[in-house]
């Protein structure tokens, strides 16, 4: 039997293998593929159908071809040991032997004499050859041409190299100790799923690019119950047609095929059950954009028809007449979608060039021109699917589905264009013409997210005329399903919402709405039983219902016709409606629309860290605290990133001045900055900005020092004051008052924005994003700006409260660590008692902040009417009260209630994500030694939470401030070893006395520090002791911050790769510098896999230098067996001068010329960054660094009797395994 999970373990093994080997043919001028591929490539930017460059849309082809050999060699391993082609005959009528790869029992022993028989035949022949004739001969049988394709399959298309070829056949030929074959298909039910489970998981790179992900069975039997059901009983069987247009591994289809094979055998019972199955697959159709998905889903409809026609072989089988195309569905909409140009894109159907049916440019492995009609709109009774959730990272893709889809705006997710074309697709009902039905599960982003705005509004609402009339959408379900459990959804992934409608105008005023009350309270193996879906399943078809987890109700259709939509059921409405009630809106006190004050499009060359601005004199006042969402907790923002913003004080882009250091640094990333998008899609060169300066930056919004910041993306609300001095990504936008609003006036808004009634207010409005199942808690939501804006606000507020709470808030910024330790470093004073006082101090003050935050909450249940009588503690009275997060009111009653798994972890959780933990007592009650009058207070909230289901409902731990920190001692640590970091680099310690630069090992470099007073106390405090071997903590806190010199330590071979591209784009911009006219590429992304160990953390996916080490591997010095290293505050010349000095040392210690190598590569790849920025004369020497360097390079070189090729093409031994020998004594 089939080890799904040991069968995808494996095959993921071999995909690495077999992408390495097409990777290289691809790349060979010798090879046939590698230039058609080329050729492809270029077609495709010609015709707008990728805008990515070379390596990057190459490494998915040869993703996909890498897929097709082990998905195809599936196919034919479950053919061997299920007999299912015993007996087949090859394309030219032959028999020919039937086993190939291996089987059970003396099977493979036999399939191996089969193949020494065919390479005796033909000797020039190898394993690839033998796959290619399995593959043909399953090609030759009428029911499985479709599954290897001769045409287009790419297992013809992207020959593997003999090595590989071998390798597999290896692979599938493993056995166990008993010598039963590793991976067994014997299956006497003929199951698949296993090969939807291949599909999902076997490859990362389709899985990100193509969001793919399987569709629960419940609930593809839930949405076919909405739609197949009901549309076979209004238009019957016969001439019935249903189409997924994502149908990925076929979920949906096989689930259609299943019924319709049942009710026609129902309905013409003594008809012949080959003609039944093949009505039943008549009415089946697919699209989906990747091959090998459609590959899968054609072999699990070949074997359904197989079973349901009582067939246990593919030899006798019909051609099963299925429907299934590979190809993109939305560009085979673009044709319906008004006057657009798209000459030359791909025709998937009779919409585009209808009248000649011309076919444009499509992929190899596409086949959607042979399956002309496939997505003609108007046709379907039934579309359903699970369309991807993702946003396209192709500008050129996405633009061409932005012009093809009206619902599509800003950052749009594909949840909006599939919406759209799945309605376009069914039959548009009409007076004497019932409407097709339309059912999908997708992401909910559009609900909340500004993105769906059009599509609720001009689609789903009808505002836009011309979609009303084109494409009128009825809604007749919307389901929010995102409390429910499923495997790779919801608390898995993207919350999920289901939608139901038909193709016509709405027909009743009420649409038949589920609304959630209560999430899971955790995942389970059993997800079809879950509390959340076995109350939508129950009670959907029933009367109103108000349950434990989701409210049933048939809802006034104007309330879904504009957006954002609100689907939260139980009391939640009733709270939501007194909230709503309010007069005024947060937007109506502001001197602009809330919104982002910049960002920079790519953060990476901009954002560097305190640290990189202090290496360079031209840095000073370029760098700006960087205010990041997710910085932004608990009144305050933690001071962890410095960002390069070249703008004047005026906040005018400065000139580019290519003398400067910052300006150098930018210029290696000029061509990603160039071709920076905004959410319009527009570049900040198409757009006529300076390249050098953030995509976007806001200047009205940086002109008055005060804003009101938040954080965009968080699990709970988080609200702060600044003023003044800071950058803003858009993960924290800002609020504007009027230039000569007070604190006050700013302090007043900040309180009610911090509460625990805005925190649910706003979750009643805004978008879903993650978090874990078993903690709804912990999940995060996306706080958009216009719905931040529409915050209702009471007559009063809260003023005095949020003044005590900032000030604290300040008060506690100022007591961490890190601030510490920085007037230390400048007074002098003992560390460790500053730490130990200031850690007192701290935990003090973050306990008087939950107490005040405490009042807050309540007073603005009074505020907003929720209760009448005030239920605070006067300020006067409280000023030095602290309490502890798990001492409120609601904690109480949470720790009274043990039966509640997600309650109880609240007491002790830890987010693996960010290191934030709960860790709090819990506290049954009062406390004893609290005020007798806090006591008293605190009783009566613990009976107004018990008797009134409005307050019961906000102290809930989803909208009450969570107070989670990373802790002291994590701080503290993190603040020492940065100080510690920050000294060791003084530019004083990289050059020696004549203004040379100068390498050190560690133990140098401790020997070096010994005297700093400062350095050495916080040595010992990190330590935890007072007696230390300095050069050992150094050691250890400075292992894998050390950044390689040279590209091939610093990268595995992708990486090198990777980093040639990007020379080459370097290259370009110099030819470009001198006036020439060249088409300079997009260089591509590193991934963590690109890097050797250590390096990712440093660099990153554009190599952005941000270590503060260079790293000198092999480079020694004697009697010291510290690593060596140098500093990144050095210039290209003094860097180039560093390595030149090291070659000259560790030749003059007998270095041997595989050590010496590397150094001397290392000056190579400096060469053309000195001739850029060093190639002036140096009095003192009468050359430049740039000809200095270049001589030196000439010599080493023929010292050691290599070119500069060949010095290019080193690379680091391999690592060996297990212990080194040795040395003979």
């Amino acid at each position: 039997m089939i080890n799904s999970q040991a069968l995808l373990t494996d095959l993921k093994q071999q995909l690495k293998v077999l992408q390495a080997d097409l990777r290289e043919r691809a790349e060979d001028p010798a090879s046939a593929w590698g230039q058609r591929l080329k050729q492809q490539h270029q077609r495709a930017l010609d015709k707008g159908r990728t805008g990515y460059a070379w390596v990057t849309w190459r490494d998915g082809e040869v993703d996909q071809a890498a897929v097709a050999w082990l998905v195809a060699t599936t196919f034919i391993r479950f053919c061997e040991d299920n007999h299912l082609l015993d007996g087949a005959r090859d394309a030219e009528g032959r028999q020919v032997p039937t086993l190939w790869l291996a089987g059970p029992g003396e099977r493979t022993a036999r399939a191996v004499e089969y193949e020494n028989e065919f390479f005796r035949a033909q000797p020039s022949a190898n394993r690839r050859d033998w796959m290619q004739q399995a593959f043909g001969v399953l090609a030759a049988q009428p029911a499985g041409r479709a599954l290897v394709d001769p045409n287009h399959s790419l297992v013809w298309k992207a020959p593997i190299s003999a090595h590989a070829a071998d390798g597999l056949a290896a692979f599938w030929r493993r056995t166990t100790p008993d010598g039963e074959n590793v991976h067994d298909f014997t299956d006497p039910d003929l199951g698949t799923r296993f090969l939807g489970d291949l599909y999902q998981d076997l490859s990362e790179h389709a899985k990100k690019t193509y969001a793919l992900l399987q569709t629960p069975d419940f609930v593809e039997e839930f949405i076919l119950d909405l739609t197949l059901t009901p549309a076979i009983e209004e238009f019957g069987l016969a001439g019935l047609k249903l189409i997924d247009p994502t149908c990925g591994s076929g979920h949906f289809l096989l689930g259609a095929f299943e019924r319709l094979n049942r009710l026609w055998a129902e309905q013409e019972p003594g008809a012949d059950v080959r003609e039944r199955v093949q009505k039943a697959m008549d009415s089946i159709h697919g699209v989906d954009i990747n091959p090998f998905a459609v590959a899968i889903a054609r072999f699990r409809l070949t074997v359904a028809g197989l079973k349901a026609a009582g067939l246990r072989s593919l030899v006798d089988a019909p051609a099963f007449e299925f429907h299934l195309a590979v190809g993109d569905s939305l560009l085979g909409e673009q044709g319906t979608q008004g006057d657009l140009d798209l000459d030359g894109l791909l025709d998937l159907g009779d919409g585009l060039n209808a009248d000649t049916n011309e076919v444009g440019f499509q992929y190899d492995a596409e086949d959607l021109s042979e399956y002309q009609g496939i997505l003609t709109p108007g046709q379907y009774h039934v579309v359903v699917g699970n369309p991807p959730y993702i946003t396209v990272k192709d500008k050129a893709l996405s633009d061409a589905y932005r012009s093809a889809y009206k619902t599509t705006a800003g950052k749009y997710a594909l949840s909006v264009p599939f919406a759209e074309l799945f309605f376009r697709l069914a039959i548009r009902g009409s007076a004497d013409k019932p409407a097709g039905f339309a059912g999908q599960i997708t992401s909910n982003s559009f609900m909340k997210r500004e993105f769906g705005k059009k599509l609720i509004e001009n689609l789903f609402a009808g505002a836009d005329a011309t979609l009303a009339t084109e494409n009128p959408v009825d809604l007749t379900h919307v389901i929010d399903s995102s409390g429910a459990w499923m495997p790779g959804h919801n608390f898995d992934g993207t919350p999920t919402v289901i939608l139901v409608g038909r193709r016509r105008r709405p027909v009743a005023p009420v649409v038949r709405t589920v609304l959630g009350v209560t999430d899971d309270p955790g995942k389970r193996p059993d997800p079809e039983n879950g509390p959340v879906w076995a109350e939508i399943v129950t009670h959907l078809n029933g009367g109103e219902f108000d349950g434990t987890y989701v409210t049933v109700t048939d809802l006034d259709r104007r309330v879904l016709s504009t957006f954002p939509w609100s689907l939260s059921g139980g009391g939640a409405g009733d709270v939501f409606e007194v909230l709503e009630s309010m007069q005024e809106r947060l937007r109506q006190r502001l001197s602009m629309e809330i919104g982002f004050a910049s960002f920079p499009g790519n953060d990476e060359p901009f954002f560097l860290g305190d640290a990189w601005f202090k290496r360079d004199g031209d840095r000073q006042g370029l760098g700006r605290q960087l205010v990041l969402g997710e910085l932004v907790r608990d009144w305050g923002i933690a001071p962890e990133e410095v960002a390069l913003t070249p703008y004047d004080d005026e906040q005018s882009p400065l000139d580019l001045d290519e003398s400067a250091s910052w300006a150098r640094h930018l210029w290696r990333f000029r061509r990603v900055l160039e071709g920076t998008t905004g959410f319009g899609g527009e570049t900040i060169k198409d757009a006529g900005g300076a390249w050098w300066t953030w995509y976007r930056w806001v200047r009205e919004r940086y002109m008055t020092p005060m804003s009101i910041t938040f954080a965009e993306v968080a699990t709970h609300n988080h609200f702060v004051l600044d003023r003044g001095g800071k950058v803003f990504k858009q993960t924290a936008p800002v609020i504007k008052l009027a230039a000569n609003a007070t604190e006050q006036d700013h302090l007043d808004l900040l309180g009610v924005l911090n509460s625990s009634v805005a925190c649910f207010w706003l979750k009643q409005v805004v978008q879903k994003k993650g978090g874990d199942a078993d903690v709804p808690w912990i999940r995060t939501y996306q706080f958009n700006a216009t719905n931040v804006g529409k915050v209702p606000l009471p007559k009063q507020f809260p003023g005095e409260r949020a003044r005590v709470l900032d000030e604290l808030s300040r008060s506690l910024e100022a007591a961490a660590p890190s601030a510490v330790l920085a007037r230390l470093a400048a007074s002098g004073e003992p560390v460790m008692p500053a730490l130990t006082a200031a850690a007192a101090e701290w935990s003090r003050l973050r306990e008087r902040l939950v107490f005040e935050q405490e009042e807050l909450d309540w007073e603005t249940y009074r505020l907003y009417g929720l209760i009448e009588q005030d239920m605070t503690a006067a300020v006067a009275e409280t000023s030095r009260a602290t309490i502890g997060p798990s001492e409120r009111a609601f904690a109480i009653l949470l720790a009274r209630n043990d039966t509640d798994a997600s309650s109880t972890a609240w007491f002790d959780y830890e987010d693996p994500r960010s290191g934030q933990r709960h860790q709090f007592p819990r506290v049954l009650e009062i406390p004893n030694d609290w005020d007798e009058r806090y006591r008293a207070l605190v009783r009566r909230r613990l009976d107004i939470i018990a008797t009134n289901t409005s307050i019961r409902l906000l102290e809930k731990p989803e909208f009450k401030r969570r107070w989670a920190t990373a802790g002291w001692d994590a701080l503290q640590r993190q603040a020492l070893m940065e100080a510690i970091l920050d000294r060791l680099e003084f530019r004083d310690l990289w050059f020696d006395r004549n203004g040379q630069p100068l390498p050190r090992s560690i133990g140098e470099l401790a020997d070096a520090v010994r005297s700093d007073d400062f350095l050495v106390q916080c040595a010992q405090v990190l330590a935890g002791s007072p007696e230390i071997d300095l050069a050992k903590v150094l050691v250890d806190l400075l292992k894998d911050r050390p950044v390689p010199y040279l590209a091939a330590q610093r990268y595995k071979e992708s990486g090198v790769e990777k980093y040639r591209e990007w020379q080459r784009v370097w290259e370009l911009q110099r030819r470009e510098d001198a006036g020439e006219k060249v088409s300079i590429p997009v260089p591509p992304k590193y991934a963590p896999t690109d890097f050797r160990p250590g390096v990712w953390q440093h660099r990153g996916k554009l190599d952005v230098p941000k270590e503060r080490f260079i790293a000198y591997p092999g480079v020694v010095r004697p009697g010291d067996s510290t690593p060596v290293i140098g500093w990144t505050g050095w210039n290209h010349a003094e860097q180039a001068q560093a390595l030149a000095g090291e070659f000259q040392r560790q030749f003059g210690l007998g270095a041997e010329p595989e050590q010496l190598k590397p150094l001397v590569a290392g000056l190579v790849e400096l060469e053309p960054w000195l001739d850029q920025w060093h190639g002036e004369i140096d009095p003192r020497f009468g050359q430049s660094p740039a000809q200095a360097i270049r001589g030196a390079v000439d010599a080493f070189a023929a010292s050691l009797n290599v070119t500069r090729d060949e010095l290019n093409a080193w690379r680091p031994p391999a690592p060996t395994r297990g212990r080194r020998a040795k040395a003979a004594q």
